[in-house]
């Protein structure tokens, strides 16, 4: 995600007045909104998967169907949800609740909370491409060679025909503009027929992990948001 871009928002409601008054909040949190009348055209919506946030209004017919939806989908990465409410009570399933009249006071704090979450959860599952060819190294001393096709806070994608779910293996990966090589160990979560797995870390020497953290933290470029009102 580059400065010039925005999370995106999908905004379940029928009622004008909330929009005007939620709005202009997503717009200074660089959260471009589309809106949806309904519960079934929302799953639609949901199914392409770019949504980051949805904002559900409680009062529409079927909310908790949707709500229910949501995290009965196969998609392990979910979007963040904030349900606006007329009553106080805690809805289960929705990470950010706001209760009715929303003002621009309430509903800058509840956002605000719901787009720090949305942060920790684009860091944590965005991948960067780095193309590099490496040497796995296996516990039992065999070698071989693969390439890193991206890389993330919590693992690497490869290409490669030559590993199995479960494997364990460590490779030193020279990232694109830093100091120094890094050394990763690495278990193999899934593969694919056509030579493409994915690769959870096991453990990584703290300097090490430093190096990598800076790294992702410089190719995560989102804007940060304003305060309500400000130029």
């Amino acid at each position: 995600m580059t400065s010039d871009m925005a999370f995106e928002c999908l905004f379940v409601t029928r009622d004008p007045g909330l929009f005007r008054i939620v709005d202009p909040i997503l717009r200074n949190l660089s959260i471009a909104t589309n809106v949806c009348l309904s519960s079934s055209k929302a799953m639609s919506e949901l199914d392409r998967g770019t949504t980051d946030l949805i904002v559900i209004d409680w009062d529409n017919e079927d909310s908790s169907g949707l709500l229910e939806n949501i995290w009965q989908q196969p998609k392990r990465r979910k979007p963040t949800i904030v349900a606006i409410s007329g009553s106080n009570a805690r809805i289960l399933g929705a990470h950010v609740c706001l209760t009715k009249p929303v003002t621009a006071e309430s509903g800058e704090k509840s956002f605000k909370s719901a787009y720090s979450r949305m942060l920790v959860d684009y860091r944590q599952h965005a991948r960067h491409g780095v193309m590099q060819p490496v040497v796995a190294a296996y516990e039992d001393g065999r070698m071989a060679a693969m390439v890193v096709t991206d890389i993330s806070v919590r693992g690497v994608g490869l290409s490669t025909k030559d590993v199995a779910v479960g494997d364990v293996f460590s490779i030193r990966l020279r990232l694109p503009g830093a100091r120094r090589e890094i050394l990763v160990c690495t278990r193999v979560l899934w593969r694919r027929e056509y030579g493409r797995a994915g690769c959870e870390f096991v453990r990584i020497p703290p300097v090490d992990f430093v190096i990598l953290h800076d790294w992702l933290s410089a190719k995560v470029r989102i804007k940060r948001p304003v305060r309500v009102g400000s130029a």
